[in-house]
């Protein structure tokens, strides 16, 4: 078993921040809080020891995501939610908080453990994508700059030969540009994909291999897969992801 210091100490080394609140005390205050914690909140240990952890709820923090962590905590339940917080210099954040009851036999008594990552970088990604949908009828190609390594591309409704050669002689005109190492194609809002689109992302795929760029498809149905990898060589294989969402999770 781990001593009770190495493991702080292991705790303390991670970027996640950890904080156990003592549920048998007035208002559940917190009784630990780990240094990343302090770090993404910006308080001190003696500013945050014997506090509820509401303390980081701001102007903007969802009503019902808190009604939700409140319910969750009187019933001992667990959850996981993605949170509005505030640092100490009224800094919003967003916090992918998840909260787990631990009961620990030695003492027959219960804590509740709280993991938070902050996941701001992730959520701008993500909302840059969605104005861009809002903007996609007056963009021709709507390439959307996530960071300098990543951009993404949605399509949708309809996708035949002649906008798919178009999408990429403009594709390539720009990613080549911009030196990004990933481009994301989005197909998840087409409403219909000719035969011969299908060949078309296929010389996409090759060009961007050739000038070192990694092209990942997001939301191929079955369907749209099964047809790719029919035209795919046998030594080449185009990478995907389920959504825009899960891979920006995975990165940001």
């Amino acid at each position: 078993m781990l001593h009770s210091n190495l493991l702080a100490k292991i705790i303390n080394h991670t970027r996640v921040g950890v904080l156990v609140t003592d549920p048998s005390q007035e208002d559940n205050p917190i009784i630990y809080a780990s240094k990343g914690f302090l770090e993404m909140t910006g308080y001190s240990m003696t500013e945050v020891i014997g506090r509820n952890c509401r303390f980081l709820q701001g102007p903007d923090t969802d009503v019902k995501t808190v009604h939700s962590l409140r319910k969750a905590i009187e019933t001992g339940q667990s959850i996981r939610c993605e949170i509005l917080n505030y640092r100490k210099t009224g800094e919003p954040f967003w916090n992918e908080l998840s909260i787990d009851k631990v009961y620990v036999e030695e003492e027959d008594k219960s804590y509740f453990l709280g993991i938070q990552h902050n996941i701001t970088l992730r959520k701008q990604a993500e909302k840059e994508y969605l104005l861009s949908l809002q903007r996609i009828d007056t963009l021709t190609t709507p390439i959307v700059p996530i960071n300098s390594q990543l951009s993404i591309l949605p399509l949708i409704g309809e996708m035949n030969k002649d906008r798919a050669t178009k999408m990429t002689t403009t594709v390539l005109k720009e990613v080549t540009n911009s030196h990004i190492d990933t481009l994301l194609l989005d197909v998840s809002g087409l409403t219909t994909i000719d035969e011969n689109t299908y060949q078309e992302l296929m010389n996409l795929f090759t060009v961007l291999e050739l000038v070192g760029i990694e092209l990942i498809i997001s939301g191929l149905n079955p369907s749209m897969a099964k047809k790719l990898s029919q035209i795919m060589p046998n030594d080449k294989s185009i990478k995907t992801t389920s959504s825009v969402k899960e891979y920006l999770k995975g990165r940001l």
